[in-house]
């Protein structure tokens, strides 16, 4: 069995499969740690590898979804817990080498982004952890449970984006870091290149809603402005169009997005903190996610003034030539949305919670 470290002091991050978001965010947050040990847990490391320091050690978990010799699989709903099926060979496995982990490696703290069942896993075997919070309707027993376990919440978002109503003690217990991405150190020459007819359809690895049809009616309707779709390639079967270009993905969609008066994107949290970023002229359109995650994010953006928000069912139905004819003319509003200090208040919060609990690393 892999023997892990025993000395220095590690933090371990838990990082989400779905999409690639989770992942940007632990890597920007890693960056800016000094003196640990940096592991990454995760079933969907892999297709990011070249994303990731060398000094970074990514241990790979099985999948904890149903495989077809799973033959005795079940799951039914819990009040306290949000997954936990049974019968499945792959989540045995990982919840053996997490624990392994768990009781090999001291002294660790544990970022959880993110997971009500790790983060409670973790507390049963006495490892410490900060949770990463999301936007959406979090109310429910399983998150309280995983937030009273947790030492300290991080929201990568400001007060100001806070969702409403919620508890004075999860407040209490969160830090309101501000928002952050990949953007956050551009000046801002780097990015002023823009030209109103541009306009770039940004598709993120989570799932939309903006397929190649509605890209070929946005193209259609809006004959004075060219797309630049990002994230989506074109299939045989698209249509050419003289105002579309298909970029697929991109290693940065900087080099595309910098050219751009208005982008059409969704309501994830790196797409909209980026857009921030770039002081961009942002439509939002939200998904369906897990606790209406997207929807209410799009919904505090719309009531800030960040952006025009389109629900999906609505993108064949709105005025596309007027919408964006709308948005060129529009400044861009994202005052209090981004902080340029969030990952060194994030750094330094993570920092006096290892201290806190452990002391000083011992030189």
């Amino acid at each position: 069995m892999k023997q892990f470290n025993t000395t220095q002091q590690t933090i371990c991050f838990y990082i989400h499969h779905h999409g690639a978001g989770h992942l940007m965010r632990a890597l920007s947050i890693a960056a800016v740690l000094q003196g640990f040990k940096i592991f990454f847990l995760g079933s969907n490391l892999r297709p990011y590898a070249g994303l990731i320091a060398d000094e970074i050690e990514c241990i790979h978990l099985s999948s904890d979804v149903p495989a077809e010799n799973d033959l005795h699989f079940s799951a039914h709903p819990l009040t306290f817990l949000h997954y936990a099926p049974l019968g499945i060979a792959g989540q045995r496995e990982r919840i053996a080498l997490l624990t392994d982990i768990f009781k090999d490696t001291s002294p660790m703290l544990l970022i959880v982004d993110v997971s009500v069942e790790i983060t409670l896993l973790a507390r049963l075997c006495g490892i410490p952890s900060i949770v990463i919070r999301q936007h959406g309707r979090r109310d429910d027993l399983p998150h309280m449970n995983a937030y009273e376990s947790a030492e300290l919440l991080i929201a990568p978002y400001s007060a100001g984006m806070a969702p409403p109503g919620e508890k004075d003690w999860i407040s209490a217990k969160t830090l309101y870091a501000g928002g952050f991405s990949k953007y956050s150190n551009l000046k801002d020459s780097d990015i002023n290149e823009e030209i109103p007819d541009q306009v770039a359809v940004l598709l993120g690895q989570g799932g939309s809603s903006m397929d190649a049809e509605f890209i070929n009616h946005l193209a259609d309707c809006c004959e004075n402005y060219n797309f630049h779709v990002i994230g989506l390639r074109a299939c045989i079967e698209t249509e050419a169009k003289h105002n579309v270009i298909w970029h697929g993905q991109l290693d940065d969609p900087i080099t595309v997005l910098r050219y751009c008066k208005v982008v059409i994107g969704n309501a994830g949290h790196n797409t909209v903190m980026e857009m921030a970023d770039l002081n961009k002229r942002f439509i939002c359109i939200p998904e369906e996610r897990p606790f209406e995650e997207q929807l209410q994010k799009a919904e505090l953006l719309k009531a800030n003034g960040n952006a025009m928000v389109v629900k999906s069912g609505n993108l064949n139905l709105l005025n596309w030539p007027v919408a964006l004819d709308t948005m060129v003319r529009k400044q861009p509003n994202w005052k209090g949305v981004t902080e340029k200090t969030a990952l060194g208040n994030i750094a330094g919060a993570i920092s006096h919670t290892m201290e806190r609990i452990y002391g000083k690393p011992v030189s």
